[in-house]
């Protein structure tokens, strides 16, 4: 039982919260109330739980002795020991099976997404990594992925500004993720744990972030107030979750430089009310509105 305990942590439960991306597309296809579009979006998301925990076991097993030196990584299950490297294995194949299996009875543009999404994931843990700016980019695309992975479940065409939407707060968690990495860390023993530090600085990834903070406000207000999209909703009420949008983005900064969180953004989601509440509220307006309530 302690076992089955350390392997269900091993793959980061806390995380899946990134697969609510799947979702989107149901959200704005105005399908919630389609009961069939809504198993298919869920079964969705399920599919993506069992292939992130499969990553995730594989990229512990790839960093297996660089964690031994990270604070917190080196708590892992496989890291410190608790599930052995045995298991881990059998266990990341039967979920991969099981996601593939799973995913292809959703058609072949979904399993499409996952297979491009496994590429990706064995690409960066085998080199892309190691890569300066691909390394952030690899981390994104799989944010984009679930999106366009959740159109083709719910069978919606993403719109463009979607796209750039997702991306640009794909690129803000994932900068400030490896902003939190650095300061924690420290330049020498960040060094250490992934060699593409050496050619990062917190002034560096400072910059960063303020380019793609700006890109995700810009483009959410551009897309909130769109001709097209006020005429798909038939609202202009959209505008008013700009607010929210950001107050999020905000108060992650916030967490990021001052409480010095930011490393894992699906723990720092669920242990930091201010922050979820506005997700949360954020996420009611706009089913209210993209819905016709409000």
């Amino acid at each position: 039982m302690k076992t089955l305990s350390s392997l269900l942590k091993a793959l980061r439960p806390e995380q899946w919260m990134k697969n609510a991306f799947v979702l989107i597309p149901l959200v704005f296809a105005r399908k919630l109330v389609h009961l069939p579009s809504v198993l298919d979006g869920l079964t969705a998301v399920l599919v993506f739980c069992l292939l992130a925990g499969a990553t995730y076991l594989i990229n512990d097993l790839v960093d297996l002795k660089a964690d031994k030196v990270h604070p917190l990584k080196r708590h892992r299950p496989l890291t410190s020991g608790r599930i052995s490297t045995r298991t881990a294995k059998w266990t990341a194949t039967l979920l991969l099976g099981s996601s593939l299996l799973l995913g292809n009875f959703l058609g072949r543009g979904f399993l499409l997404v996952l297979l491009i999404y496994m590429v990706i994931q064995i690409l960066y843990n085998l080199k892309l990594k190691e890569v300066p700016i691909l390394d952030i980019f690899c981390i994104s695309a799989g944010f984009l992925l679930r999106v366009v992975g959740g159109g083709f479940a719910v069978n919606v065409s993403i719109s463009n500004w979607l796209i750039i939407c997702t991306i640009s707060i794909a690129m803000f968690l994932t900068l400030g993720k490896r902003r939190s990495e650095l300061t924690l860390l420290g330049s020498e023993k960040a060094c250490v744990h992934r060699k593409v530090f050496v050619h990062y600085s917190p002034h560096l990834l400072d910059q960063m972030i303020a380019i793609v903070t700006a890109i995700t406000l810009l483009s959410y207000m551009l897309y909130c107030i769109s001709p097209l999209t006020i005429a798909k909703f038939q609202t202009e009420h959209l505008i008013y979750t700009f607010p929210f949008v950001l107050y999020g983005i905000f108060r992650y900064l916030y967490l990021i430089h001052k409480a010095h969180q930011g490393e894992s953004p699906g723990r720092v989601l669920t242990s930091d009310w201010p922050l979820l509440l506005s997700v949360v509220l954020w996420g009611v307006c706009c089913v209210l509105i993209i819905y016709g309530v409000i």
